[in-house]
């Protein structure tokens, strides 16, 4: 559980907070970019945005229209061509609102750095064009990427940030000892040994290094290593993740429940997913995608309370780019052993489910860490296919986990 710093009174929040996305000009963080400051300029409203109902109100929070966005990313862009780019192929950001706010975009994207490249399996850095000459080693890298994030909090008068990690899926990484402590891992940076790290480790770290919270939105199993957690003890920032719940897992937790609380046996519970984009691309390569089903499978035995057939699968098809369809097959036995079936079909856009939820996460994590909380994070449980240090994957009991920490912040301002 977080750990929490006594405060002499509770901090109001800033009102701009830095918002530092790494991954920047994906389609994930860049409808994040486009919605945030559509809904600041009343040019859409903040539909699907837990932190916009009535569950938060009276809760001091950062407000839309203050978050000022910044970056890293691999690939030679901006925000405005990056949005264009979704508007063509998927039409979920609509073009009258890209034409007002498309200077505003270009001039965001002055923010953004380059990222960090480590030659660490096929990742996106193997499936975008950038350049493939000499590459820095780590620690340059590193430090770089440091003085990126302070030079934007210098840059833009900001107390404040918060970094999210949206980068694509990474393969698994191979357990080393410079895993288990901050000392060997700074070790492994300083020795430029590349086979320690994955990208993810990385932008954690450099996260922990200027004390901002870190939410971990990719399934990737590098960022939250027992290394990375003590420089987030060290620099007493809160972290979370692992996997954004979006779509098909989301309706796998809130209906698993129904299941187990009325006794009907799953005995299989099939999935299969198709989509498009980066994100396809990346897990088309088996390495990457064995890290993303890990994350998809692990869920339904925790709930139910038994072992169960259960496999999801997952195709690329490009000309669906952003959007995806995933559907469930669920074999169950009732009353008299009767065998019985559901199926269900979720279509949905990952960008447009995914982006409210990093947006509330940024608020939330900003608000756990003016408490002087640090450590994982888990009122954000609900979030995560894999919440970080949180065995509870029911949606339901998630949820509760969260209110109960919104109803100790209410009794906190009341004293």
């Amino acid at each position: 559980m977080a750990k929490t710093r006594q405060h002499p009174s509770f901090p109001e929040p800033p009102r701009r907070l830095g918002v530092w996305l790494f991954g920047a000009y994906g389609g994930l963080a860049t409808t994040v970019v486009v919605g945030a400051r559509a809904i600041a300029r009343r040019l859409a409203p903040a539909r699907g945005m837990v932190t916009e109902t009535v569950t938060l109100a009276g809760v001091p929070l950062a407000p839309i229209d203050g978050l000022v966005f910044g970056g890293h990313e691999v690939r030679t862009s901006d925000w405005a061509a990056s949005a264009f780019d979704i508007w063509q192929h998927n039409n979920t950001l609509p073009w009258p609102m890209l034409q007002q706010l498309a200077p505003e975009l270009r001039r965001l994207s002055k923010n953004v750095r380059r990222g960090l490249l480590v030659n660490a399996g096929r990742t996106i850095d193997d499936l975008v064009e950038h350049d493939r000459g000499e590459r820095a080693p780590l620690r340059t890298q590193v430090d770089r990427a440091i003085a990126d994030i302070r030079a934007f909090l210098r840059r833009n008068r900001l107390r404040d940030v918060v970094c999210v990690n949206l980068t694509s899926t990474e393969p698994a990484l191979a357990p080393h000892a410079a895993h288990r402590s901050l000392a060997a891992f700074e070790q492994a940076i300083d020795r430029d040994n590349r086979k320690a790290v994955r990208p993810s480790a990385l932008y954690a770290y450099v996260a922990a290094s200027v004390g901002a919270p870190f939410v971990h939105f990719t399934p990737s199993d590098s960022a939250l290593l027992p290394a990375i957690q003590q420089k987030f003890a060290q620099t007493g920032a809160p972290f979370m993740g692992a996997d954004g719940k979006t779509g098909e897992t989301l309706v796998k937790s809130a209906l698993a429940p129904m299941f187990h609380h009325r006794d009907l046996r799953v005995l299989s519970w099939q999935g299969y997913n198709i989509l498009g984009d980066r994100d396809g691309q990346v897990l088309a390569h088996d390495e990457n995608k064995r890290t993303k089903v890990a994350s998809k499978d692990a869920l339904l035995p925790s709930i139910l309370g038994y072992p169960l057939h259960t496999h999801v699968g997952i195709d690329c098809v490009p000309s669906l780019h952003d959007l995806k369809t995933a559907w469930d097959f669920i074999h169950f036995e009732g009353f008299l052993g009767h065998k019985m079936a559901m199926q269900f079909i979720w279509q949905g856009c990952d960008a447009i489910l995914a982006a409210p939820l990093v947006l509330d996460m940024v608020r939330l994590a900003n608000l756990a860490h003016r408490r002087g909380e640090n450590g994982p994070m888990p009122q954000l449980a609900c979030f995560f296919k894999t919440p970080f240090g949180v065995a509870e994957h029911d949606l339901h009991r998630q949820w509760q986990m969260l209110t109960d920490w919104l109803a100790g912040i209410r009794r906190d301002l009341h004293r």
